[in-house]
């Protein structure tokens, strides 16, 4: 008799990974491959970290910590809530996570129960909708466009039917980086508190914005959940090493799934984060260049033929409509990296629906890496 497979597990794939595959599997083989499939940056954490690192090594048994983490990060981080946007909270009211992946599975499982309905925006990043789906929670898809910088509003979420336990935002946000601004904000808090909704708010692209500031939901809500990471300003990505936010009557909740699920976040990566928060300056020269990046970008790629993109105002990502060249973006960028060694992502990973007619471009790596592949792509266009 054939063993039994869990359904739970039965869920679509963080398909730019497979794409990263593809083209790492295409590097190996000789071929000259850009990388703008990842969303990584291509710089290391800073140098002080790295010297925390090391000297913990050398020093600490790196044993585990509390399921809530250190508390030196935890109240590094309730300072920099006071810092960055005047907001009090309490290292108490903070928990270090495996990444922002951590954090999500934390706070989905601590908010809803299987069987409730949580939205959030399409195109969105897929993880939250398989995260949710493995759990038995359903995914409420709101479909967003450029109407409203595709980011959900009181409007979009009053169109569906029925009553939703939760909603994500994310500003900045992946695939588009497209932001939410400080009354729109304030609006989804309004109309969520009125109605019961929790909010979850995924911040990891926080510090990384070229026109102005992001505001944290922690502003204008104090019963959300909020998800941040080391990964993305902080250059920490293979770390695994993030935080969420919470309200005090999910702290044991969340203490308990934490100590079963994860017992601690690594040791080695909280004690070297501890540092981070002093090194803006070499971070926000980081920021600068993805800036420099994406303003070339939008400014090349419509000259090889992508002309609808997405005004990215934070993160690293461009989104694209290429329905004027294809109806399948998964073999349209299959196509690319074939034949210009340019990896970029179909846009089927971040809306299940309309991402037949969309593509990523990540703009997190080199200027060099980003004028050499819109070079590419304008002479592929030309032929």
């Amino acid at each position: 008799m054939a063993l039994k497979v869990a359904k739970r597990g039965l869920i679509q794939p963080f398909m730019v990974m497979d794409v990263m595959r593809a083209a790492n599997m295409a590097e190996a083989a000789g071929k000259d491959i850009l990388h703008l499939e990842v969303g990584q940056p291509s710089t290391p954490a800073p140098n002080v970290v790295l010297k925390a690192a090391t000297k913990a090594l050398d020093t600490n048994l790196i044993g585990y910590t509390d399921a809530f983490g250190l508390p030196q990060l935890r109240e590094r981080i309730s300072q920099h809530y006071k810092n960055a946007y005047a907001v009090d909270i309490g290292a108490d009211n903070i928990c270090i996570t495996t990444g922002s992946s951590g954090g999500f599975i934390l706070s989905f499982l601590a908010a809803f129960d299987a069987g409730d309905k949580v939205a959030l925006a399409s195109p969105g990043y897929p993880a939250y909708r398989n995260i949710l789906k493995a759990l038995d929670v359903e995914v409420i898809n709101i479909e967003t466009g450029p109407e409203t910088n595709y980011q959900p509003t009181p409007e979009l979420l009053g169109r569906v039917k029925g009553n939703i336990d939760g909603l994500i935002v994310a500003s900045p946000s992946n695939p588009t980086g497209t932001m939410i601004s400080e009354k729109g904000l304030r609006d989804l808090s309004n109309y969520c508190q009125e109605r019961g909704i929790r909010i979850i708010s995924d911040e990891i692209y926080h510090g990384i914005t070229f026109e102005k500031n992001a505001h944290s939901m922690a502003e204008f809500d104090s019963e959300c959940l909020i998800v941040n990471s080391f990964s993305k300003y902080y250059s920490m990505t293979g770390w695994r090493l993030g935080w969420m936010v919470f309200p005090d009557k999910l702290s044991r909740s969340i203490e308990c799934l934490a100590q079963n699920l994860f017992i601690s976040a690594p040791t080695l990566s909280q004690i070297a984060a501890i540092k981070a928060f002093g090194c803006k300056n070499e971070l926000d020269s980081n920021v600068a260049r993805y800036r420099t990046n994406r303003d070339l970008l939008l400014s090349e790629l419509p000259k090889a033929g992508f002309t609808e993109l997405s005004h990215a105002e934070g993160a690293f990502y461009i989104y694209a409509d290429i329905s004027a060249m294809t109806d399948d973006s998964a073999a349209f960028c299959k196509k690319i990296l074939n034949e210009t060694g340019v990896a970029i992502t179909p846009g089927v990973d971040f809306d299940p629906e309309r991402g037949r007619r969309y593509a990523r471009f990540s703009f997190a790596g080199s200027t060099e890496d980003m004028e050499k592949a819109a070079g590419r792509l304008k002479k592929w266009a030309e032929q």
